[in-house]
């Protein structure tokens, strides 16, 4: 790394950093801005009155219809996160950097408007202000994980790092909450989250790259404010070669790679990916395990409410013990990313023949483990109706959570060719949405034909969450195999 490439490398960490923390995925501090609409009486009109006792209208039992809106802006919100981030990966793949950025501020800046002069009357609106914020935000995740690129061997940890600020920055409508209870108006906030827009587009012309951030970074790499343009095309061709190298390398069999360099096989096209075993079980991990945290994180407020038996004051203090344990998820996702990194060395330097694909995914065996392991202890105590017992579900959601992205993103750029993770990462992210949205008919039968006991529905997603451990097994299986196979030669 070139000492005066230093501290321009080390703004973008920093800046990408602050710009996941506060913006990227702010949807999932839903819970706090739901506190917010209601009290600013946003769907109010369904709530019937004589419902409950002494007009109470915030129980579950009185606002039903109201709980059921809420929750399927939600998941619309939270689908459209996921499932758009197949475009969004294409659009960062096809038209590089800037262009996908660009996209990002227009959606973000329009969904911070649109809320910030919302009302009662016009409710409606979120239902189009949140798709917006949410595929804005993914965006800004998408085009900052290249930033990984360029530390070299830290690459898994700061990827990690970044899909847990992505996660802490649910923490931004707990402090919106915070700042109303003070006086500071639901417009004020969003208006502050607008201009922050200017910001946004000074990162990316002066500390972003206009295409990509290859991998491995060629001698001499410079973008942003520093890109020389008279050594562009020598860079690109460089940064090319580069990667076909790693291609021949890195992602295919041992085998391959003793091949004479005029005899390499073609790189495999993203479609035999995508239809690999592998990917399958990886798609399926995701999902459920995703469904149990957009289902916790959609119905938290009724969830609470029922606990607390309408008592705003408690629903208010455990809603702020939720928010702000989510902040802590840009601290506990790099522990994935270094469990991977220094596996992958620990492994790199007993490897005996084995390929370099084999070292990679043998060190994302115990943190795909480690994540079923922390979303079924998650799961268990998010079953038992105990409200002092969901402070331990909080943490042990916003670990797993943490650990979901991050080694979801980590496991994707160790599993498959870089020149398709736009892809892969947006497909299985858009794949996994369509799963996301059973919860908006699970809540809606759980507060229906079950009149509010969620114990068949948990107990079978506890069974669905005990099934994602066939991910890790087979992952190392294959990677025993291939030892086998190797020893045997």
């Amino acid at each position: 790394m070139p000492g005066q490439g230093l501290p321009l490398r080390v703004a973008t960490l920093l800046t990408g950093l602050l710009e996941c923390l506060g913006f990227a995925g702010v949807l999932f501090g839903w819970a706090s801005l739901v506190f917010v609409f209601k009290t600013e009486h946003y769907f109010e009109e369904l709530c019937e009155p004589d419902a409950g006792p002494m007009g109470n209208v915030t129980g579950s039992a009185d606002c039903k219809a109201q709980d059921e809106r809420f929750s399927l802006i939600f998941t619309l919100g939270s689908f459209m996160n996921n499932f758009m981030t197949f475009p969004a990966g294409f659009i960062f793949d096809r038209f590089k950097t800037t262009v996908a950025r660009l996209i990002a501020i227009f959606l973000y800046t329009s969904a911070t408007l649109t809320i910030a002069f919302s009302s009662a009357d016009s409710a409606p609106l979120l239902f189009l202000a949140m798709p917006m914020l949410t595929v804005g935000g993914i965006l800004f995740l998408i085009t900052n994980l290249q930033v990984g690129n360029l530390f070299g061997k830290h690459r898994s940890t700061i990827i990690t790092l970044y899909n847990g600020a992505f996660d802490s920055s649910s923490a931004v409508f707990l402090v919106i909450k915070l700042l109303y209870e003070r006086g500071v108006s639901l417009r004020a906030s969003f208006i502050f989250l607008s201009v922050c827009s200017a910001w946004h587009v000074g990162r990316t012309f002066l500390l972003m790259p206009r295409g990509h951030i290859p991998y491995p970074l060629p001698p001499n790499y410079s973008y942003g404010l520093c890109a020389r343009n008279d050594t562009t095309d020598g860079e690109k061709n460089t940064a090319e070669s580069e990667k076909l190298e790693m291609q021949s390398k890195e992602f295919l069999p041992a085998k391959e790679e003793a091949l004479e360099p005029g005899k390499q096989p073609e790189p495999r096209s993203f479609w035999r990916y995508v239809l690999s075993q592998r990917f399958a079980c990886h798609l399926v991990w995701l999902s459920v395990i995703q469904l149990w945290h957009y289902l916790f994180i959609g119905t938290l407020n009724s969830l609470l409410t029922n606990l607390a038996g309408g008592d705003r004051a408690l629903v208010s203090t455990y809603t702020n013990a939720f928010a702000i344990t989510q902040f802590f998820g840009v601290l506990c996702a790099p522990w994935n990313g270094l469990l991977m990194d220094r596996l992958k060395q620990k492994y790199q330097k007993e490897a005996k023949g084995s390929s370099a694909m084999t070292v990679a995914l043998s060190s994302a065996v115990p943190s795909l483990a480690l994540t079923s392991l922390l979303c079924l202890g998650f799961a268990l105590c998010a079953s038992v109706p105990i409200l002092p017992l969901q402070y331990v579900t909080f943490i042990l959601q916003v670990i797993s959570r943490s650990f979901l992205y991050g080694g979801n993103a980590a496991f994707l750029t160790l599993a498959f060719p870089s020149e398709h993770f736009g892809k892969l990462f947006g497909l299985v992210m858009a794949l996994s949405a369509i799963v996301s949205l059973l919860q908006f008919p699970i809540f809606t039968f759980i507060k229906g034909p079950l009149q509010n006991d969620p114990l068949y529905v948990n107990v079978l997603l506890v069974l669905a969450t005990v099934l994602t451990f066939v991910h890790p097994f087979t992952v190392y299986w294959e990677c025993r195999q291939e030892r086998s196979s190797l020893a045997a030669a």
